[in-house]
């Protein structure tokens, strides 16, 4: 079956059809007897043959850092379900935090292999925002702020504010653990919330009390170990993200600290292992599947512009989640 034979069974011609497929003016009428036709022969236009004639291969690349991330899978899940809405596909590049296959990546997509690339961001170097600047298509920027690209991002400061706010009312001697400050979002950002609102309330994170991990259930462990077995009067623990929370829950718990009564402990993302774990976890929750919608709603947008677009920055609100990890102010009184 092919665009002849369409023409010849809905009666019109060649020429006709083709507007059709690529969006051009057709009559209502001979819209229906074309769509009929289709419908029934199950035909399927070429998408070599739509590539050539429209330049765009309703192809998105999609950069993430770690696709078995709670938060990625969520992020990722809202971009799949605007954009198949809207027509395209989706390329998933998983790098494994790996800042080398970012880099090749990006270099792949920049040159109109797809028609628009959704970055999923955690460290940006001079090399990224090189090649970023190289990009042939439309690139939005999804968990960083980079100035002068279409971002969308967490309010990673206020989150971190907000969770200490609460711990803060029972707690006396606070531990950090952090990741890497080469990530601005969860390494700086949430880190200067929590100093910010201590300082606040007259208390002070001393540096002593601050470890860093690397996003995962093992490191938020070993974190807790270091921590604990050097600054064992340490009442309040908050981690960075929930994962590394679960991990110093364990070590807690292995080593016969109470949760709450001992040490509170709050964690940041509101991932599914929050809500598993005894006691569960108080945290804050992110909208990551809304933030993943809005990444593609905005692409879809600039690549359907031809022009290029408005430049938006979009920050994300959080919502506190208070369960049974810390100590209820009311209750300690």
């Amino acid at each position: 079956m092919n665009i002849n034979e369409i023409a010849r069974l809905a009666g019109v011609s060649r020429a006709t059809v083709s507007r059709y497929l690529n969006n051009g003016y057709v009559s209502e009428e001979k819209k229906a007897v074309i769509h009929r036709v289709i419908e029934e022969t199950g035909y399927q236009p070429s998408s070599q043959a739509q590539m050539l004639r429209t330049k765009k291969t309703r192809l998105v690349g999609v950069i993430l850092p770690k696709i078995n991330s709670n938060t990625i899978s969520r992020e990722a899940a809202g971009i799949s379900d605007i954009l198949t809405k809207k027509g395209y596909q989706i390329i998933l590049a998983n790098t494994n935090n790996d800042i080398e296959e970012e880099l090749k990546y990006i270099s792949l997509f920049k040159d109109n292999q797809v028609d628009g690339v959704i970055f999923i961001a955690t460290i940006l170097t001079r090399r990224h925002k090189k090649l970023l600047k190289e990009c042939k298509v439309p690139v939005v920027i999804l968990g960083q702020l980079l100035e002068g690209y279409p971002c969308i991002f967490q309010d990673d400061y206020k989150a971190a504010g907000r969770i200490t706010e609460q711990l803060v009312q029972t707690g006396n001697k606070f531990g950090y653990i952090t990741v890497t400050d080469k990530d601005e979002a969860v390494g700086q950002q949430r880190k200067a919330g929590v100093v910010d609102t201590l300082a606040r309330y007259g208390r002070e994170l001393q540096p002593k009390c601050v470890k860093t991990g690397d996003f995962t259930l093992e490191s938020g462990y070993e974190a807790a170990r270091e921590l604990f077995q050097e600054q064992g009067d340490v009442d309040t623990l908050i981690c960075a993200t929930d994962t590394m929370a679960a991990g110093a829950m364990t070590w807690l718990k292995e080593n016969g600290y109470r949760i709450p009564q001992d040490v509170q402990v709050a964690g940041i993302g509101d991932s599914p292992l929050g809500k598993i774990l005894e006691p569960k976890l108080t945290t804050i929750h992110f909208y990551y599947k809304t933030s993943g919608m809005e990444a593609a709603e905005m692409l879809t947008s600039l690549m359907e512009s031809g022009n290029g677009g408005v430049c938006k920055e979009i920050k994300m609100g959080c919502e506190l989640v208070l369960r049974g990890s810390h100590r209820d102010p009311v209750k300690s009184k």
